[in-house]
């Protein structure tokens, strides 16, 4: 598997994969740090059954991508561990710790929360190895997930691209597929602008009202460990029915590669914009963009965590961080669809090329450049 993952690389890395077994606890986890020439790699812990290692490098590349395209000062890396993120604290605590201090020694990677993990987690990593962010406001930190740092960016990244669409946001419909951290806030985000959400998915099922969804009540019902389908109104589907509820804006905020190109014409809707990272094949963005579907690349779009997470570390307030999330997720979707639209390009390619370019730069001052 190792092999693997340094075949799908290339010049700008992985510069490390590390994998991490401790049986006596029943740990197994992996750590890709992908590249550093920015700067220590930020990158989310993640935590499920079906992680692999190629999973965990190709989100390691997005988060160089992401953190090169939001000008931080650090680089991209993540991190899994294979279990089931619902197991008994006590149990999660173990793991969790256990990987932490595994990776005690590797500098160059700084945790934060992600699928599976949250501020809790962090402050363990934060206790073990004193090196983590989105931690909880009582020791200092700015709980990411908690604030919605990531669907705030989000608002901001659709209102650049309105620009490119042929619908308003007020009266709009949307449908979010993982109904979590991401996808609730910017269900919240865009429902103050007038968007309606009328299909919301999470694990278990889909829930779906054409007249629209009560966003708080589904929040409250995640809040207390259920599913979306445990409200009392709207039409229940089986999860994967989230792909056909016609809508204007569909936004992805769960796993990996969950639109491919074998459903991906089953997609009814205008705008794409990316919660989730590598939500979408290549090959099913490739189909959008030829039906004039936008699609906003994820490491674009979803930038908000990352960055406030980055700031967090350096001491920024909570003003701040919105303040900056604003700012930048405005200026580089501005940039990413403008060059897209001027070069006939997808909007990923753009953006591809816009985070190598900063990367390869940085690159070029490392001493190995030299060598």
């Amino acid at each position: 598997m190792k092999d693997e993952v340094f075949a799908l690389g290339d010049e700008m890395g992985p510069a490390k994969v590390i994998h991490v077994n401790e049986p006596a606890c029943g740990l197994k986890g992996v750590l890709v740090i992908d590249n550093v020439a920015t700067g220590p790699s930020i990158g989310g812990l993640r935590m499920a059954r079906d992680v692999s290692t190629v999973e965990c490098a190709r989100l390691a590349r997005a988060m160089t991508l992401k953190n090169a395209s939001a000008g931080l000062q650090h680089g991209g890396g993540k991190s899994v561990i294979y279990g089931d993120p619902k197991m008994a604290r006590k149990e999660k605590e173990r793991l969790v710790r256990t990987f932490a201090h595994a990776l005690r020694h590797e500098s160059d990677y700084i945790f934060g929360p992600d699928m599976g993990t949250d501020e809790v987690c962090m402050a363990w990593i934060k206790d073990e190895i004193g090196r983590a962010v989105g931690l909880p406001r009582e020791i200092g930190g700015i709980p990411l997930d908690k604030i919605g740092a990531t669907g705030w960016g989000l608002l901001y990244a659709v209102e650049v691209a309105m620009k490119y669409c042929n619908f308003e946001l007020d009266g709009a419909r949307m449908v979010v597929q993982g109904f979590g951290a991401v996808g609730r806030h910017a269900a919240r985000f865009l429902a103050d602008k007038g968007v309606i959400l009328v299909g919301a998915a999470d694990s278990l099922g889909t829930v779906y009202d054409p007249h629209g969804l009560d966003i708080e009540a589904l929040t409250e019902l995640k809040r207390e460990g259920k599913s979306v389908i445990d409200h009392p109104k709207g039409r229940k589907l089986e999860r994967e029915d989230i792909i056909d509820i016609e809508c204007e804006i569909w936004i992805p905020a769960a796993r990996p590669d969950v639109v491919h190109e074998d459903n991906v014409s089953r997609l009814k809707c205008k705008l794409v914009p990316q919660g989730a990272n590598i939500p979408f094949t290549y090959g099913a963005e490739k189909y959008l963009y030829d039906k004039g579907i936008l699609c906003l690349p994820d490491f674009i779009a979803n930038a908000g965590g990352v960055i406030c997470a980055a700031m967090e570390y350096h001491n920024a307030d909570q003003i701040t961080v919105f303040q900056t999330i604003k700012e930048k997720l405005r200026t580089n979707m501005t940039m990413v669809l403008e060059e897209a639209d001027a070069q006939k390009i997808m909007p990923r390619d753009a953006a591809v090329k816009l985070a190598i370019r900063r990367v390869k730069k940085a690159m070029s001052y490392r001493r190995y450049s030299i060598l």
